[in-house]
């Protein structure tokens, strides 16, 4: 879905007309948030969101797994599998699955690490497990009550912050940040902005460590390249701003509702605008999974880069101790 425009505006009319809706969603939200979850066979790293969307879960997932590993721990992943078909408990092949069977980021996630896509999350932790994992990296579920977290991190991107700061429908929200924040033991802010400076206080008056990072190419040459860019992901502004921060000159951004299926049509008429410009067509890795065959298009990877990688590396650490 796109973001409708007034989840971005403060004291909006159509926010204010949700309100009691949002009211009784964020609540029920929040019960099922304080409901006592089940113990897995290993320690369970949630990363999740306070909003609806993207926010860069995905590549922190990889981050943080990596550092696990240069820490001893063999990490495993677990997703719900948004997008996908199949229920799970399933182990991702990327070379046998698709993204309409188990989703994109699995797909990107099982290039790393083992990974299990699964909606009971207590069974996909099990798997995980079985699979030889010390740590579970559990991507999304913040909000998910089947599993207990050992330590959860919120991941906000500094540029989009939380929004009108109201529970969804009348914001992007998932539940009254005030009843979110207790579930969390620090707080991943992605990039640079404003917004995120209020998150940032936020956790920072509540004791919580910080995370900076930052967004990266991880691969490619960029500079002077001219690009048609287009991006189904939660935030694609942001995919646009590192394509152009690596040196690429966009000559057309085309954003699409997140987890977009691309069809022939769609890559169709983006190859003819692209043509038309001089310009190659560029996406995100995570949109590629989900592109018809047969299309010219780069890649652009990412990767997440830690402004204090020890301190980060110090708290997940500590899940390995215990």
């Amino acid at each position: 879905m796109r973001p409708p425009r007034f989840w971005s505006v403060p004291d909006h009319p159509a926010a204010r007309l949700l309100a009691p809706v949002g009211a009784a969603y964020g609540a029920l939200t929040a019960a099922r948030m304080d409901r006592v979850g089940t113990r897995a066979p290993c320690p369970i790293l949630c990363l999740g969101n306070f909003t609806l969307g993207g926010a860069g879960k995905t590549p922190t997932a990889l981050a943080l797994a990596a550092m696990l590993r240069d820490l001893g721990a063999e990490p495993a992943f677990l997703s719900r599998g948004y997008g996908g078909r199949l229920a799970g408990p399933v182990r991702v092949d990327p070379g046998r699955h698709g993204a309409d069977a188990v989703g994109d980021e699995p797909l990107l996630l099982a290039r790393h690490a083992p990974t299990i896509v699964a909606r009971d999350r207590v069974a996909g932790a099990r798997a995980c497990a079985a699979a030889g994992a010390r740590v579970v990296v559990m991507d999304d579920g913040l909000q998910n009550p089947s599993l207990a977290k050992d330590l959860a991190l919120a991941v906000v991107d500094a540029g989009a912050g939380l929004g009108n700061g109201r529970p969804f429908p009348a914001g992007p929200l998932r539940a009254p940040l005030a009843r979110q924040w207790p579930h969390v033991g620090g707080l991943v802010l992605i990039g640079e902005g404003r917004a995120g400076e209020d998150v940032e206080a936020q956790a920072r008056a509540r004791g919580l460590p910080v995370h900076r990072a930052r967004l990266v190419p991880a691969a490619g040459d960029w500079a002077g390249r001219r690009a048609v860019a287009f991006a189904g992901i939660g935030i694609p502004q942001k995919f646009f701003d590192t394509l152009r921060a690596a040196g690429a000159e966009i000559a057309a951004a085309r954003a699409f509702p997140d987890h977009h299926r691309y069809t022939a049509g769609d890559l169709s008429g983006l190859a003819a605008e692209a043509a038309r410009l001089g310009a190659d067509l560029v996406t995100t890795e995570k949109d590629a999974v989900r592109l018809p065959p047969g299309y010219d298009v780069r890649i652009l990877p990412v990767r997440l880069v830690f402004s204090d990688a020890g301190a980060i590396a110090t708290q997940i650490g500590a899940l390995i101790r215990a």
